[in-house]
Parts: structure tokens; C-alpha cells; sequence
């Protein structure tokens, strides 16, 4: 497109012989503050999002290798100790707190409400077998959403940067239209040689605010779908859980 402008200026007889990076350094001071704030929108969206590919990819081979495991276990204590030491996976700070939480409810010497008076205190020693299940599925279910809430992290960024990465651009594309605008009634002529400079840097604004938005845009839509993912291997890991506890009555 900026090819096209020149090519006309030049057709037209107009002196403009610029390069597009000549066009960046005659941009006025507006318009390269919102390259700046662009560039460094970019800079860090491109960060995160490397970041967030080695991390995904990382939680996704531990979490295949931990359930291989955990469905493997002949009891719980054993899969703990297998698995407790993958710390990239959500599932593993899950089995952690489940099975500590087990552990302290088969005992039944915690009182998780040391805070109520004692005639309101949860008796765990005369509590049901489905008042201890649902006390660790809530610690499960709590954990869970815990873990893939750090995984979501940052991902905020990344849709916030899609939003606004093309009103940044169409802002300073609007600002350098009015500049250009405002030199033609200063010259008092209107040939495509005065026009075309001002408008193809103008132009520059929102060409690089799509630039910036597409990425984002799309790694913040690949990342939120590989979250619904993970958040699925959660709710699952939390019912293979209270299963395998079921099974082995520890309750």
C-alpha cells in the first residue's frame, strides 16, 4: 500500500521519494508515542505468549504422565507418593491437598471451625461418610480452580491488548489525517505530491495496531481454549478421586 502511494506521487510529478521508514521519522510526535505504546504492547503480548506455549506444554506432558499413574496406583497413599512430585500439573496440588485432607478427616482430629462456639463445631469423629466426601470435594474443587486460575495469568494482557491495539492505531491514523489536512490549508494546494506523504503516515498507525492485535488476539483465544481443557482434567481428576476413595472405604 505504501509502495502504491509513492508510485502515484511519483506519477504526479510530486518530490516524495520516501521509504517507509523514512515516513516512521517524519511522523509527528503524537503519532510515534502511539507506535511506542503499540510497540511495547507487542513486545510483551510476544513474551507472554512464548512464555505461556513452553508452560502449557509443560502442564499438558506432566498431566498425561500423573493420570497414566494415578490409574495405575493400587491405592491412594502409593499414587501419592508417586505423583506428588509433579509439580508442573494442576492435578498434583489437587491430589496433594485431597489426600492430606483425608488423611486428617480419617483421623478425625481437626475441627475446621475453631472460630464457632462449641455447640456449632463440625464434629468430624460423628460426621457421615457424605459430609467427609463433600468436605474434600470442596477442598479439590477449591484447589483446582486455584491452580488453573495461575495458569490463567497474564492472559488478561493478551485479550486487553486485542481490544485496544486497533484504537490505538485508528487514533493516531485519525490524528495524522488531521495534520495532513491541516498542511494542506497551510500550502493552500491540494496535489497528491502535499497529500500523499501525510496520509501514508497516518496509515502506518493502524496497519501496525492490527499487527499487534491479530497475535494477541489469536494466541489469547488458543490459550483460553487450552484452559477449558485443563479445567475439564480438573472436575475429572476431582471425581476419579472421591472414587478411588470410595473404593478403598478409608472413610
Amino acid at each position: 500500500m505504501f509502495k502504491s502511494v509513492i508510485i502515484l506521487s511519483l506519477a504526479y510529478g510530486g518530490p516524495f521519494k520516501g521509504t517507509l521508514f523514512e515516513l516512521v521519522a517524519e511522523m509527528g510526535l503524537f503519532a510515534k508515542i502511539v507506535l511506542i505504546i503499540l510497540l511495547f504492547l507487542s513486545v510483551v503480548s510476544w513474551a507472554i505468549t512464548f512464555n505461556k506455549i513452553g508452560l502449557f506444554r509443560k502442564v499438558n506432558r506432566e498431566t498425561e504422565k500423573f493420570l497414566s499413574t494415578f490409574r495405575k496406583g493400587t491405592n491412594v497413599a502409593q499414587v501419592y507418593l508417586a505423583c506428588v512430585s509433579m509439580r508442573r500439573t494442576p492435578l498434583s496440588k489437587m491430589l496433594e491437598a485431597g489426600y492430606k485432607e483425608l488423611e486428617e478427616l480419617s483421623k478425625g482430629e481437626r475441627n475446621p471451625h475453631p472460630d464457632v462456639r462449641p455447640s456449632l463445631e463440625f464434629d468430624l469423629k460423628s460426621a457421615t461418610e457424605k459430609e467427609k466426601f463433600d468436605v474434600i470435594r470442596m477442598t479439590l474443587e477449591r484447589t483446582g480452580a486455584e491452580e488453573v486460575n495461575r495458569l490463567e495469568r497474564a492472559l488478561v494482557f493478551l485479550a486487553t491488548t486485542g481490544n485496544i491495539s486497533p484504537f490505538f492505531g485508528l487514533l493516531g491514523t485519525v490524528w495524522g489525517i488531521m495534520d495532513a489536512f491541516a498542511s494542506i490549508g497551510v500550502r493552500g494546494s491540494a496535489t497528491l505530491a502535499v497529500v500523499a506523504p501525510g496520509i501514508a503516515e497516518a496509515l502506518i498507525a493502524t496497519i501496525v495496531g492490527l499487527a499487534v492485535a491479530i497475535p494477541a488476539v489469536m494466541a489469547y483465544n488458543f490459550f483460553n481454549n487450552k484452559l477449558k481443557v485443563i479445567s475439564t482434567q480438573v472436575d475429572n481428576f476431582a471425581l476419579e478421586f472421591l472414587s478411588a476413595v470410595k473404593k478403598e472405604n478409608i472413610l
